[in-house]
C-alpha cells in the first residue's frame, strides 16, 4: 500500500465542465488511484507515506493533450526533436492521444496489412513506455483500402483502439470512409476525421459534409490543421450534429476564437476538447494546452475553470480514459500550478484570464511525484512542496 495526501489546496479543479470547482482542499490517493477527497480531517484517517503542500495554489487533473503525432519512443523525425513528449509533461500533460503515426520514417503507403502492423507495434510499444510518466494512447491505425471488418477484428483483438485521422491514408473518399468508420466504431473503436485544408502531402480538404456523411467519433482540429474550413461550416458542425470537436494550438487562431464564442453562445463547451497536433509542420510547440487554455480564458472569455475542463474531464468522456476528472477511483493524475512571477494574475485562474501561462511547480502521475519544479514554464509564485 502507498498513499499520498494533498492537502492545503486553494483552488481544486476537478475536470467535470457541469462543476468545475470543489471546495474540498485535500485529497487522499491510495495506490495510484483516488480514494478521498475532502477536507483537512482525512489527513488523520491515513498512515501516509507522503504529503505534498500545495500551498494554497490549483490543483487540477493531469491535462490530456488529444492530437498528437508520435512515432516510437519520444522522437519526431519531422522536426528532428528528440524528448518533445517527456517536455510535455512539464507542461502539465499527463497523457496524450495519438491521431496516427503519419510521419514514421519508411511508413508503408497504401498498404493495409503494413498499417496494421504499424498501429499494433506502436500500440504495444507505449504500453511499455511512459516517456518523462506521460501516458500516451499510441497506435491509431491509418485507413487504408481494402480494410475489411476481420481486420477491424484483428487489431482490437490486438488491443488498437484508435482510428488516426481519416485522410491521412489512401482511404479519402467519406462515402468510402463511412463503413469502416461504422465497423470500427462496432468493435469499440474511436475515429478522428481530418477536417480541413490538407496538412502534409496525400492528405485530403475535408469539410462539413465530407465530416456529415462519415460520423467521425471526433472533429479533429476543427480550426485548422493549420488549414480551418469556413466558419459557416464550424457553425453547421455545431448546430447540426452531437459530435465531438475538438480545437489544436497549431490551428486558425481566428476561428478557434470563433468556435469558442459560439460555442458558448449555444452551451454546447461539453462537446469540445483541446490538442496541440504536433508534431507537424507548424513545430513542436510544448507547452500548447495550457496556451490552448489562456487563449480561450483571455481572448475568447471562457471561464478558466472550464477551460481546463475541456483538456481534462470532456476529453476522457470521449475516449473513456480514467483519467482527467478528479473524483474516487480515477487514477492519479495531477498539475499543481499557481500565477508565475510577474504577473498581474493572482493565482493560476485569473493568470489565464489575463492571458499569462501559469507556473507549474509539480505534476504527479499515478500518484508519484515526476518533478517539483517545471523546466519550461515561469516560474510559479507559490510552490508546491513534498514534506
Amino acid at each position: 500500500m502507498s498513499t499520498l495526501a494533498i492537502k492545503n489546496i486553494g483552488k481544486l479543479i476537478t475536470g467535470d465542465l457541469n462543476n468545475p470547482v470543489s471546495e474540498h482542499d485535500t485529497i487522499i490517493v491510495v495506490n495510484g488511484k483516488i480514494k478521498e477527497i475532502g477536507g483537512t480531517e482525512l489527513l488523520n484517517n491515513y498512515d501516509l507515506d507522503k504529503v505534498v503542500d500545495a500551498k494554497g495554489t490549483t490543483v487540477a487533473p493531469g491535462l490530456i493533450d488529444s492530437h498528437a503525432h508520435p512515432v516510437l519512443g519520444d522522437f519526431t523525425p519531422r522536426q528532428k526533436t528528440m524528448g518533445f513528449i517527456e517536455s510535455s509533461l512539464h507542461g502539465g500533460v499527463s497523457t496524450m492521444i495519438s491521431a496516427g503515426e503519419p510521419h514514421t520514417p519508411g511508413r508503408p503507403k497504401g498498404d493495409k496489412e503494413g498499417a496494421k502492423s504499424l498501429a499494433k507495434l506502436v500500440h504495444k510499444s507505449f504500453n511499455n513506455l511512459r516517456p518523462g510518466g506521460v501516458k500516451v494512447h499510441g497506435g491509431a491505425l491509418i485507413l487504408e483500402k481494402g480494410l475489411t471488418e476481420e481486420d477491424f477484428k484483428e487489431v482490437t483483438r490486438e488491443g488498437v483502439w484508435l482510428v488516426g485521422e481519416v485522410g491521412l491514408g489512401t482511404v479519402k473518399d467519406p462515402e468510402e470512409a463511412a463503413p469502416m468508420i461504422e465497423m470500427a466504431k462496432n468493435y469499440g473503436m474511436k475515429v478522428m476525421m481530418h477536417t480541413g485544408g490538407t496538412s502534409i502531402p496525400g492528405s485530403s480538404n475535408v469539410g462539413y459534409e465530407d465530416v456529415i456523411n462519415a460520423k467521425p467519433t471526433v472533429v479533429s482540429h476543427l480550426n485548422g490543421g493549420p488549414t480551418s474550413i469556413p466558419f459557416d461550416d464550424v457553425k453547421k458542425l455545431i448546430d447540426n450534429s452531437d459530435i465531438t470537436l475538438e480545437l489544436v494550438h497549431n490551428g486558425n487562431p481566428k476561428i478557434m476564437k470563433q468556435a469558442a464564442e459560439y460555442a458558448m453562445e449555444k452551451d454546447c463547451l461539453d462537446r469540445f476538447i483541446i490538442g496541440n497536433d504536433a508534431p507537424s509542420g507548424t513545430g513542436v510547440i510544448v507547452l500548447s494546452i495550457i496556451r490552448v487554455i489562456s487563449f480561450l480564458s483571455s481572448v475568447a472569455g471562457i471561464p478558466p475553470e472550464k477551460a481546463i475542463c475541456m483538456a481534462t474531464g470532456n476529453t476522457s468522456k470521449v475516449y473513456d480514459l480514467n483519467v482527467g476528472l478528479i473524483e474516487k477511483g480515477r487514477e492519479a493524475d495531477f498539475v499543481i500550478m499557481d500565477a508565475p512571477m510577474g504577473s498581474v494574475g493572482e493565482d493560476s485562474l485569473t493568470a489565464f484570464q489575463e492571458g499569462d501561462l501559469p507556473g507549474v511547480s509539480m505534476v504527479i502521475v499515478d500518484g508519484e511525484v515526476m518533478f517539483t519544479k517545471s523546466r519550461n514554464t515561469p516560474p510559479a509564485v507559490r510552490m508546491a512542496e513534498v514534506q
